[in-house]
C-alpha cells in the first residue's frame, strides 16, 4: 500500500491529512516496522505508546528506548493494570463472562481500554491519527477501530498492517533494508501470543491442525496436569458486592489478588482451554487459552451468586450473562446496552458477598465450600429431618396437583387426539 490508499470509513485515516500519528507500539517485528513506514510514508512525526496491563517478562525500558532510536519524537508507556482490573476484569466477574462457553475475554477486555488509553494520550499530545498493528481478520481491529470511533470522532485511525500488501518474510526484509531492529531475531515465532493479567491465548502454526492435540512448547504458562503436584491445594477467596477482595483471609487489591490466584492455578496446570470460536469477522478459529485466575474465580463467584440469588435470578441472569460477553467480544464496549446490563449485573451482586474454598488439583478447579451471610440455604430444611417452619411438607402433595396442571392436561389431550 503506498501514502495514496483512500480511506473507506468515514474514521479512517486520510493520507493527505496525517501530520502527527500516536502509534500503539509492542516492539515487535509489525509496529516496529510500522514506526518506521508512518514517518518514511506520510512525513509524520510518531508518538510511541506502550499499555502495561500485566503481560509477563516485558522489559518496558528497551522498548522505549528502541522506539526513540527509530525516531519517535516521543514515547509514551502507561501503566493501567489497575484500571483493568477495576473497570474492566470486575464487571466480567461480575458477569461470569465468557465467550461461546470458554473464552474469559481477557484480550476483548484489553483492548477498549488501551482505545481508550490512546485517546487520551493523542488528544493531549496533539495527534490527529492512532496507528495500530491490527489484521483485516482479527477481532482487535473491531474493538480499538469501534472505541476510537465512539470516544473521538476527530481522530482518525491507520493500520498499516491491513492494508499494505507485506508478509512476513516482506516485513522482515524490510527491516533488514531500513535497519530496524527486531525483538527475538527474524525467525518466525512458532505461535501469535498474547496476554495480561487476565490471561494468555496462543495461535497460528501447528495449532491450526485441528485434528491433532496441542504440542507440550504451547504451554509456557500453565503447568502440565499431569506434571503438578501430586498434592492438592485450597484457596479461600472472599467476596464483597461480586468483587474479589480477599484471599485466605488476607484482605488484597484486585490486582494482586488475581496474580496470587494465577500462581496458585498455574502450579496445579488449573486454566488450560482448548477453543474453537466465531470471531465477529466470521472466521472460525482455534485458540489455546492458559487463563488460571479467571477459571478459579469466576467458578468462586457462580457458586456464591446461586448460594445467594433466587432460582429466578439464577435463570434470568445466565442468558444476560452471555450476552454481555458477546458484546465484550465483538467491541462493543460503550454500547449503551452493555453498560445497561452492567447496571443489572452490579444489582444483581449486591448480595453477592461472602467466601468460597476451591481446591486446585491437577488441572482441576472445583468449589468445596462456600458460606455467605445472605445466603438463602437452610441446614435444618435441606435435609428435610422434619415438618414445620418454612416449610411444610404436608403441602407438598397440593403444590404438586397445582405445578403439574397444565403438563398433565397438555398429555391427556394429545394422548386423546392421537
Amino acid at each position: 500500500m503506498s501514502a495514496g490508499h483512500r480511506p473507506i470509513a468515514a474514521y479512517q485515516a486520510d493520507p493527505e491529512q496525517v501530520a502527527r500519528v500516536l502509534l500503539l507500539y509492542s516492539g515487535g517485528l509489525d509496529t516496529s516496522v510500522m514506526l518506521h513506514w508512518i514517518q518514511a510514508e506520510y512525513g509524520a512525526e510518531v508518538v510511541t505508546l506502550t499499555v502495561e496491563l500485566g503481560q509477563p517478562g516485558e522489559d518496558w525500558e528497551a522498548i522505549v528506548a528502541k522506539a526513540r532510536d527509530m525516531g519517535a519524537v516521543e514515547t509514551l508507556v502507561v501503566d493501567a493494570r489497575e484500571e483493568f482490573a477495576a473497570d474492566f476484569v470486575a464487571p466480567a466477574i461480575r458477569a461470569n463472562a465468557l465467550y461461546g462457553g470458554g473464552y474469559p475475554l481477557f484480550t476483548a477486555l484489553a483492548r477498549p481500554l488501551i482505545a481508550k488509553v490512546a485517546v487520551a494520550a493523542a488528544r493531549e499530545h496533539g495527534c490527529d491519527t492512532i496507528a495500530h498493528g491490527c489484521t483485516g481478520k482479527g477481532n482487535d481491529q473491531v474493538r480499538i477501530d469501534a472505541t476510537i470511533a465512539a470516544l473521538a470522532p476527530e481522530l482518525r485511525v491507520l493500520a498499516p498492517v491491513r492494508e499494505w500488501e507485506m508478509g512476513r518474510e516482506e516485513e522482515i526484509a524490510y527491516a533488514r533494508e531500513h535497519r530496524i531492529p527486531v525483538s527475538g531475531g527474524t525467525e518466525r515465532p512458532p505461535y501469535s501470543i498474547d496476554d495480561n493479567l487476565w490471561g494468555r491465548s496462543s495461535e497460528g502454526r501447528v495449532i491450526e491442525e485441528i485434528d491433532q492435540p496441542p504440542p507440550d512448547d504451547v504451554f509456557r504458562l500453565v503447568t502440565r496436569p499431569e506434571e503438578a503436584p501430586d498434592e492438592p491445594e485450597l484457596v479461600r477467596i472472599g467476596f464483597e458486592s461480586g468483587r474479589p477482595a480477599s484471599l485466605d483471609g488476607d484482605e488484597l487489591a484486585l490486582v494482586e489478588l488475581i496474580e496470587r490466584v494465577a500462581g496458585a492455578g498455574c502450579r496445579h496446570g488449573v486454566g488450560i482451554v482448548d477453543h474453537i470460536e466465531d470471531r465477529i469477522v466470521g472466521l472460525k478459529v482455534r485458540d489455546i487459552y492458559e487463563v488460571p485466575a479467571a477459571t478459579i474465580i469466576l467458578a468462586a463467584h457462580r457458586d456464591l451468586e446461586k448460594l445467594v440469588s433466587t432460582i429466578h435470578q439464577n435463570n434470568f441472569k445466565a442468558s444476560l450473562d452471555n450476552h454481555w460477553a458477546y458484546l465484550c467480544y465483538a467491541g462493543l464496549w460503550y454500547e449503551p446496552l452493555r453498560t445497561d446490563l452492567d447496571a443489572y449485573m452490579v444489582a444483581a451482586n449486591e448480595f453477592v458477598t461472602g467466601e468460597v474454598t476451591v481446591k486446585l488439583y491437577k488441572g482441576s478447579a472445583t468449589v468445596v465450600a462456600r458460606s455467605s451471610p445472605y445466603a438463602l440455604y437452610d441446614k435444618s430444611l435441606a435435609g428435610f429431618s422434619e415438618s414445620g417452619g418454612e416449610f411444610s411438607q404436608l403441602a407438598s402433595p397440593g403444590f404438586i396437583e397445582l405445578f403439574s396442571l397444565q403438563t398433565r392436561m397438555a398429555h391427556a389431550v394429545r394422548r386423546r387426539d392421537r
